[in-house]
Formats: structure tokens, sequence, C-alpha cells
């Protein structure tokens, strides 16, 4: 087992010393002025990489040591749920006790909260870490966005008040918002928030804030993951007419005795992190920004955030799955000779190691829109205002975030899916055996492609503004740099491919059906992900040997892909539609 998860990575490593977060990081330490108020806060933007990279560090040992050698354990204990009590497994305790005591459960927050102000770039890749390690501690430790939300859109008594507590570690929380008639589609949630008329005069907690800003929830919720947590962000209908997302608000509850655990979903993988069934019965809470904004702006703000944190636990997982697959290859001995020799199987590790690096890759290119997006909000909160530059680049970095977030959750977690799978199938018969990792790396990886939103939502999410040719000046930036001449290959053919997906694009837009473009929105996501990887893979070529035959090998196994891919979007068969009714109606 390696020592380091993060020193033992030399892509993880390269992915960090090449984050261009420069502008973020000014923004997020307001031109570097905390250096003088708060120790850990950095002087420069080199100095800020030094810190980041200390953290990774620190994290990769505590998470290569002690975590992940108990990974297995934690698997088989599982959470557990006792007298209307969630409780983790005791290799989870002993997880979560030592992130804490790294100073490590308060990343994302401010400087004046405790927090160790980090953008969420760098976040995700500590969130990859720990999947690595553990995946299910990764949707306990993953989930300290949801303190961002309080942070940004909070009261400044609530911010003192649960903020430092976050930081600490003395507190977990959980996004509530599924119901059971109410997954994919959450602007039909039911459960009621009602404006409290009056309270006890003993009464505590929450409500002792007064009838004025104290709501009761009544309802149930579904598939939380956490739920157990003592810090939950609940949708919920506010306006009791409504039917549609315009009547949901968000609201934080401190969980007491009013939240009911019902039980705890036995399922396929991620054991030891609880996913709980809730019921809410008068239970106080407070509002969450305005009204009827709890779905539109501030539940997908969370929910936007959980995207990025899935992909790259899937991403985490996939390194495990990876690991595990490169060892075994190495040591299993047939034929007289290691199964890592033979080509059908180095195949598989060189996709397995492509399709890695291009997730990671394409993870922090979207971090960095995200990040410079969340940044230059936050600077308009805090002044006002924003100048005319400054509003430009906040629009088409918001406008590159809405497609790109979307598209680096579906390949990143299909591609985890992908990546699993084969890790089995170099194992042979033993990875199916629960003796080896694999067998819980491939069923951790599966719920990535649908909690969060499932890949098809994502395809749906990112269909707008790939039809609006929303990426072509990214891409167009990316075809102007300087690749000299041992790349000019590999440029033309990405040229070409990037003329596939525009062509792609326009005959999409000429159909006048409906039905027929979201049918072929697949293809289409597939495509246009396929030409933003190749084109980051191409980038860092110009950077070292390795990343150049990295470059070689994943352009070389992708362009036939996205070659077929456009042939399918050129023909556009409308097949499948007119024959569905047919097809799937009625006797198999």
């Amino acid at each position: 087992m390696p020592e380091n998860f993060f020193t033992d990575n030399a892509d993880l490593q390269f992915r960090l010393e090449q984050l261009d977060l420069s502008q973020v990081v000014e923004l997020h330490e307001d031109g570097y002025r905390y250096q003088d108020l708060y120790p850990g806060a950095p002087r420069n933007y080199r100095d800020a990489k030094d810190n980041y990279r200390l953290l990774l560090t620190a994290l990769g040992e505590i998470c290569a040591t002690r975590v992940a050698p108990q990974a297995a354990a934690a698997d088989a204990e599982g959470a557990h749920l006792e007298h209307g009590r969630v409780t983790y497994a005791a290799a989870t305790c002993e997880a979560l006790e030592l992130l804490r005591q790294a100073g490590l459960m308060g990343t994302v927050l401010p400087w004046e909260y405790g927090g160790l102000n980090l953008p969420g770039t760098v976040y995700r890749l500590m969130i990859e870490v720990v999947a690595r390690a553990e995946a299910g501690l990764m949707a306990v430790f993953g989930l300290q966005e949801i303190a961002s939300i309080i942070e940004a859109f909070g009261t400044d008594e609530m911010k003192a008040r649960l903020l430092p507590r976050f930081a600490r570690g003395e507190v977990t929380s959980a996004m509530v918002l599924t119901e059971p008639d109410a997954g994919s589609d959450l602007g039909s949630v039911r459960m009621r928030a009602d404006l409290a008329a009056d309270l006890r005069p003993d009464e505590q907690g929450p409500a002792a804030a007064g009838a004025d800003g104290t709501w009761r929830l009544n309802g149930v919720k579904r598939f939380i993951t956490n739920g157990g947590a003592q810090i939950l962000l609940v949708l919920a209908r506010s306006e009791p007419d409504s039917k549609d997302a315009r009547g949901l608000s968000l609201f934080l509850v401190e969980a007491d005795d009013t939240v009911h655990i019902r039980r705890l979903e036995p399922k396929l993988g991620l054991h030891s992190s609880p996913t709980c069934e809730m019921e809410f019965r008068d239970t106080p809470a407070l509002l969450i920004g305005k009204r009827r904004m709890g779905l539109i702006r501030y539940a997908m703000a969370m929910m936007n955030g959980a995207r990025l944190g899935v992909a790259a636990q899937a991403l985490g997982i996939a390194e495990a799955a990876y690991g595990d697959a490169r060892r075994y290859a190495e040591k299993r001995i047939q034929f007289g000779q290691s199964i890592g020799s033979i080509p059908a199987v180095y195949r598989m590790l060189l996709s397995m190691r492509g399709e890695i690096e291009a997730s990671r890759a394409l993870i922090c290119e979207t971090g960095r829109w995200v990040d410079l997006n969340q940044a230059l909000d936050a600077q308009a909160r805090r002044s006002g205002s924003l100048d005319a530059d400054a509003r430009q680049q906040q629009k088409r970095a918001d406008r590159l975030a809405s497609v790109l977030t979307p598209l680096v959750k579906y390949f990143a977690t299909e591609m985890g899916n992908r990546v699993c799978y084969q890790a089995i199938q170099v194992h042979g018969g033993a990875g199916y055996m629960r003796a080896f990792n694999v067998e819980r790396h491939f069923r951790d990886v599966r719920v990535t492609s649908i909690y969060e939103g499932t890949s098809q939502l994502q395809i749906v999410a990112c269909l707008s503004g790939l039809m609006s040719h929303t990426l072509d000046d990214l891409l167009e930036e990316w075809a102007a740099l300087d690749y000299g001449a041992e790349l000019a290959g590999m440029k033309d053919q990405l040229a070409q491919a990037t003329a596939w997906l525009n062509q792609s694009i326009e005959r999409l837009k000429g159909e006048e059906e409906r039905a027929l473009i979201d049918y072929y929105a697949a293809d289409l996501a597939d495509l246009a992900v396929y030409t933003i990887n190749c084109w980051l893979m191409l980038r860092d070529a110009r950077l070292s040997d390795r990343k150049y035959e990295m470059a070689r090998v994943y352009i070389a196994e992708t362009l036939p892909k996205m070659q077929a891919k456009a042939a399918i979007l050129q023909a556009v068969d409308p097949a499948g539609i007119q024959a569905r009714n047919i097809l799937l109606e009625g006797p198999a």
C-alpha cells in the first residue's frame, strides 16, 4: 500500500502545479490582506500554492496510512440506526477524528470562521484523495460545501453561531432535498413549511428567535445522504397554493427530536455512508435567503457544488481501482508471464489511465471557471457591484460553468464505472471476490452516475449550452495556442474533430421535432466532452514527455469514437422514436 495518496500520484501533483487560480485566490484573499490577521493566510499566490501542497500532502498521508487500511472494515460494519440515532462505523469515526485533529474539516470556509479559505478546485483535489481511500467517508467529508451556502446566504447570526463549529469539525451536514415522489423532479417537492404563528415561552433552539423568523416543517424526505447530521438544509414548500419550483424555499434545521430517522436504506455500496428516510414533525426551521428562491438559486448552487464533488469522488474511486488492477497485473503470472505484459490487458490499463487523467484535467478546468464565477459573485456581494470588465468575466465564467459542470459530472462518473468494471476484468475471477478491494470499488462507484442528478439529467442540463455554441470561444482559445511542429499533426486532427462537433450542433438545430433532438442529446454530449478532453490532453502534451505520450494514446483511442458519434449525429435516424410504441409497450 502506498504511504501517501498525494505524493505517490504524479498526475495529481501535475494538476496542482498547473492550476491557474491566481485571480481567484487574490479575490478569495481580498488582495492578500488577511496575512496580518490569520497565521495561515498566504502572502501571495506562490505562498498559497505551497499551502495547498502541504495540506494535500498531510491529507494524503492520513488517507494512505490510516483511512485506506480500514476501508474494508468500514464497509463491512456500515452505519447504524439505533433508537432513532445514526452512528457511523468505528473506522469512519476514527477517520473523522483524524481529519478533525488535522484541521481539515473547514477547508472552504473563510479565515474569520476558522476555515482554510480554499478555492473549490483545491477542495475537490482533497475529495479525490479521500474517495480513493474510502468512498463512503467522502460522502461525509464532501458535504463541507453546505457550510458555504450558509456563509453566502445565511444571516450574520447563523454564520457566527454555526460556521466555527463546521470549521472545528464539531458538526456534519446534509442536503435534504429528495422525497418519495420528488427525485429528479425537485420542483414537485411537497414538504410543507408554515410560518409559525405562536411559540411556547419555554421553546429552545432555532425557534427561540421568535415567530417572525421561525417556520415549521412537516413531511418526509428520502435517500438523504448523511441524514443523521446535526445541520440540515431542507427544501420545502413555503407557498401553500404553489405547484412548481417557484413555491419552494430553503430552510436551516438544527436536528432535534422532531426530526425522525425512519430507516437507513440497505444499499449496494457506500455502506459507511448513512442514507436515510426522514420525517419532520413540526420541526423548527429558519429561512435561508429569500422565499421562493429555494430551488431556483440556493438548492441549485448546492447541487452544482455537489455534482463537482461527486465527479471527484468517482475519480478517486477510479484511481483506487486502477491502482489495484495495475499492481495485480504486475504480480499475476499466467502463461509464464505477468498478465500486465499481455497486450489485451495492458490496453485496458492504458485506457483506464487515459480516462482518469482526462477526467482530472476536466474537473480542474471546470473548477477554474466555477471558482472564478463564485469569487466574482462574492466580490459583488462585498462591494455592492463589479466594474464592467469584471461583469463580463463573471458572465463568461457563469456561462461556461453552466455547461461544463453537468458535462464533468456525466463524464467522470460514467468513467468511474467503466474503470471499475475494467479493474474487475483485469483481476479475473479474483476480482469478483470480496477478498479484493475492486469488488468494493465497483459497488461504491455505481451510485455516482445516479445521485446528485443522473447522467441523463446532466445531459439535459448541458444541452442548451451546447446547442448555443457556448464552448466555441474556449475551444478557439485552445486551438490558437502554439503547439509546435511535433504536435501539429494531433492539433490538425482535433481541429477536424471540433468541426465535427460544430457540424453536429447545426445538424440537430435543424431538426424541428424536439424529441429527436433529445433522443440524440447523449451523443452530442459525448462528442463535446471528447473534444474538450482531447484539447486538454494536447495542451498538457506541451509540458512533459510523459504527457506527450499520454496525449498520443488518449487521442488515438478517442478520435474514432468522435468520428462515430459525428456520423450518428449527421444521420439523426428517427427509427427509435418511431418504433418506441411497438417495441416497448405490451408484453416483451
